[in-house]
């Protein structure tokens, strides 16, 4: 019976899914049905050895022991139609996940690629993995070259990059396969442009499969992780919970976390339910999927079972879990969940919880409330253990969380030790520990390894960290260890032995005793030997220009590594010219490294090529929405264009880039004039979306304020400048305050009559935030709650305030405010007694109040508020105040004539 359409699809599914349908079961005869039901139970090895499986492998004379050909050499030629494809297909997926089994889940593999070809004689493992790891370098990044079974993996790839004209889900394979190869590489690299475009045709019609739905948006979420993309994951893995029907709401409830805490306080709780299900998943616990996880000791023994090890706190105060004592924390559609007794979810919707978890930590600031988040997204997964690679995930996030945290960094770091070590082992079966693989994101076996270390040096303890870096052949950061240790030598010492070729050598020599070296190893690969190239320019200052061009000449100029060594030493040299070639070198072979085009944009600002410094900055902002350095200074090159992008003839009259100084007041007035509104306003957009991730940044704030101005934003305005006051006015005072914008901001309040008469007019006026009463709000609070709390000697800040207060019809305040101008202005003053300039000016200021206690104090004294409801004894003593003050050094000049007539003018007014 031949193969149709519709069971081939079955098929595909069955493969995607890891979990065999029974539908398909009256084909199991046909050969490729009977291969992909062998991958879909983890027996690998079995399709790989049968005959069928060993037709895709050849043992061509091209690729020897001379280190000659390529891995695709390998591959015979393939024959075309429905089932040659599906038989592919399924030998492709078994050489992927025997490279994931090997590499991530465990246990150790039972067969060699070596093995696999028809004349395995001319041919050795080291001779594959070599070739592998160079043909798996990508975007110029090096592949880890100990990574296992490499052979494995090159052919997957090189399997599916076949045509397909009958396989659906050619394509998601293929984005399975370049999300696994991104975790080889040292930086991430842009997928191929033709793979998302498809799998979003696949994902249309996958209507009536929520579930695989679910799967494909959890993957594409992945990918866009991987590549720094965020935001995309973020809208993808929300899109997977709607496709699985997943409901999930975070919430407080009350709870207890101390074993000595008696009164139950609010708790943040991640509430999630998922819909039912027909069918059965892999479940170490389905027989107890309605149990409350009330008890934690039960919960505990039954994961020994088949799930890994999760380690007790053993705190003396911590509890071991959150224990909630309300009944209900949501008043929503997940009102019937109790906080304390959730329902069991499904292990794929655990899955987007974990991914969602990563999304709040890559979405948001750094502080407390993320962790906690998070913290609640894994705890909820932690509850119910369904799927190995699921729980292995969830206790390796909550091993992260818990590594900044005193009481609970030593189980943090115990934790991912065992999780390491529990990946050899046969604690569950290899079909359980793929099944959700590809909706994860599990860090290789040399990745949590690497973090161990990372822990471990976080924790001071570097000479473990050490050994561990060296073991896995991570070279720079052994290097780095050792500069920790205070030992560079050493460093370069490995670096020069590696590029020499004993470093390996020197190993056996100490192990076998030996005093002579042994023949040369195996030649570096060109993508790591420029690294250490470039990795011993950095060690070697005096060196490092020669270094550099040698890495560069060694990888045949593809290296961005090299070129952004040698871009970053011409720009620190002051060489822009020089360092703008090799620089946009750098940004064609790996556009994805952000930094890159952020030297690039900062080369050509010194070069004053504005557009391409705006490019620059674009392509920054577009891998890194949250780089804010990058929005300040594309706000920058907006200000430095006219409109057809011209440059714009200010010199530094404009608004800054980040560590320029800021422009003069009197320039201010140029800028406005010279710039173009469009360039103003996305000058203004841009600095808004920087703040966003660099809140603390006065100066960002500043420019931000002053653009604001610019373009009529006086609500943004009047909130810059309040930010600006809180970050500065500790240590700078008065000077932090720009005048100018607050005498615009006063100026755009009061210039709208304050019109009590509910009309058309007023309620307008409510409306616009940037004047009259739509704008007072936040114009008052600024001088309340900011400036007049921190800057009281200041007489310009409080008239303004005098001045917003009269506007208000608040006269007995506007009183006391004007009075408060004064006392800074002259009360204060020290050189009023001693500089007659001073004095004649202090004198224009005793007039100035006296009039101000005529016009307003009758008004304050009806009003009955304010200190001056006896404003004439007040003004007098204003008066004579400082005539006694000033009386010694000032009496005989003919200013104190006018002070001398004030006081019997006030006199004869009682």
């Amino acid at each position: 019976m031949a193969i149709t359409t519709q069971t081939a699809l079955l098929v595909e599914k069955s493969l995607i899914e890891g979990k065999w349908r029974s539908e398909i079961d009256e084909f199991t005869a046909q050969l490729p049905i009977e291969l992909a039901h062998l991958v879909v139970d983890g027996k690998f090895s079995q399709v790989l050895e049968h005959k069928e499986g060993r037709r895709f492998f050849q043992s061509p004379s091209s690729l020897n022991s001379s280190r000659s050909g390529r891995i695709n050499d390998l591959l015979s030629p393939f024959a075309q139609g429905l089932e040659a494809e599906l038989t592919r297909l399924a030998v492709a997926v078994a050489c992927l996940h025997s490279f994931i089994q090997v590499n991530w889940t465990g246990p150790a593999l039972d067969i060699k690629p070596v093995e696999l070809l028809s004349d395995n004689s001319a041919l050795t493992e080291e001779d594959l993995n070599r070739q592998s790891i160079e043909e798996l370098c990508y975007g110029s990044e090096p592949a880890y070259h100990l990574a296992q079974v490499p052979t494995l993996f090159r052919l997957a790839q090189l399997l599916l990059e076949q045509p397909y004209d009958h396989i659906t889900t050619i394509d998601w394979w293929r984005l399975r396969a370049s999300s696994l190869h991104q975790h080889l590489l040292d930086e991430p690299v842009a997928f191929p442009t033709n793979i998302l475009p498809h799998v979003d045709q696949l994902i249309k019609h996958l209507d009536g499969e929520p579930d695989l739905q679910g799967r494909l948006w959890i993957e594409r979420g992945i990918a866009h992780h991987l590549v720094g993309s965020d935001t995309i994951a973020g809208e993808n893995f929300i899109n997977a919970a709607r496709a699985t029907g997943l409901q999930y709401e975070v919430s407080g409830a009350l709870g207890r976390r101390t074993k000595f805490q008696h009164d139950a306080v609010t708790q943040l709780v991640l509430l999630a339910e998922s819909r039912k299900r027909n069918d059965t998943v892999i479940d170490a616990t389905s027989n107890d999927e309605e149990k409350p996880a009330v008890s934690e000791k039960p919960m505990q023994a039954e994961q020994k079972k088949d799930m890994p090890e999760a380690l007790l706190l053993n705190d003396d105060t911590l509890l071991e879990h959150t224990k909630f004592t309300a009944s209900s924390a949501s008043a929503g559609a997940l009102s019937h969940i109790d906080p304390q007794a959730q329902p069991a979810l499904d292990p794929l919707d655990q899955c987007i919880l974990l991914s969602l978890c990563l999304n709040v930590k890559n979405t948001s600031p750094v502080h407390g409330l993320t962790s906690e988040q998070m913290y609640a997204y894994v705890a909820r997964v932690l509850s119910h253990p369904k799927n190995w690679t699921v729980y292995t995930m969830a206790l390796l996030l909550r091993s992260r969380l818990e590594a900044k945290r005193t009481r609970t960094v030593e189980r943090s770091t115990f934790q991912l030790q065992a999780l390491i070590d529990q990946m050899p082992t046969s604690d569950s079966t290899l079909s359980e520990r793929l099944l959700y693989f590809h909706s994860l994101i599990l860090p290789s076996k040399w990745e949590m390894e690497r973090e161990l270390a990372v822990r471990y040096l976080s924790l001071g303890v570097v000479r473990s960290a050490l050994d561990i870096f060296e073991r896995l052949e991570m070279w720079e950061e052994t290097v780095q260890c050792w500069q920790s240790l205070e030992k560079p030598e050493k460093g370069i010492a490995i670096v020069r032995d590696l590029l020499e070729g004993r470093k390996q050598e020197a190993d056996v020599v100490l192990q076998r005793g030996k005093t002579t070296l042994e023949p040369q190893r195996p030649k570096l690969d060109k993508a790591r030997e420029a690294k250490l190239w470039c990795l011993l320019g950095d060690l070697e200052k005096d060196k490092a220009l020669e270094h550099y061009e040698r890495a560069w000449e060694v990888s045949g100029g593809s290296s961005a590594r090299s070129a952004r060594s040698l871009g970053g030493y011409h720009f620190a040299q002051g060489n822009f010219k020089k360092a703008i070639p090799y620089l946009r070198r750098a940004t064609q072979i790996n556009p994805l490294y952000s930094r890159t085009w952020f030297v690039l944009g900062c080369t050509y600002i010194r070069t004053e090529e504005w557009v391409e410094a705006k490019m620059c900055f674009l392509r920054c902002v577009e891998i890194d929405q949250e780089d804010a350095e990058s929005w300040s200074n594309l706000a920058s090159m907006y200000l430095r264009m006219g409109e057809a992008g011209e440059k714009v003839e200010l010199g530094s009259e404009d608004v800054p880039a980040e560590g320029e100084e800021e422009p003069k007041p009197e320039d201010k007035e140029a800028l406005a004039g010279a710039i173009p509104f469009s360039n103003k306003l996305l000058a203004f957009r841009a600095l808004k979306q920087g703040l966003r991730f660099s809140y603390e940044n006065w100066r960002m704030w500043n420019n931000h304020m002053i653009v604001a101005v610019d373009v009529g934003e006086l609500a943004e305005a009047c909130r810059a400048l309040g930010r600006v006051v809180e970050e500065r006015a500790e240590r700078d005072g008065e000077s932090c305050v720009d005048m100018a914008v607050l005498e615009r901001l006063v100026n755009a309040v009061t210039r709208v009559a304050n019109n009590t008469v509910d009309g058309e007019d007023v309620r307008a006026a409510r409306q616009n935030p940037n004047e009259g009463h739509g704008l007072k709000r936040r114009v008052t609070d600024l001088f309340t709650r900011i400036v007049l709390p921190r800057i009281s000697n200041s007489a310009r800040i409080w008239r303004m305030w005098a001045r917003l207060l009269v506007w208000e019809g608040k006269w007995g305040e506007a009183l006391d405010a004007h009075m408060n101008a004064y006392r800074a202005a002259v009360v204060s003053d020290e050189r009023v007694e001693v500089d007659l300039e001073n004095w004649k000016e202090a004198v224009g200021e005793v007039e100035e109040i006296v009039e101000l206690m005529r016009n307003l104090g009758p008004r304050a004294a009806e009003e009955g508020k304010g200190g001056m409801k006896d404003w004439k004894f007040q003004a007098k003593s204003v008066v004579r105040t400082f005539m006694g003050r000033t009386k010694a050094n000032f009496g005989d000049e003919p200013e104190w004539e006018r002070l001398t007539e004030l006081l019997v003018e006030l006199r004869r007014a009682e």
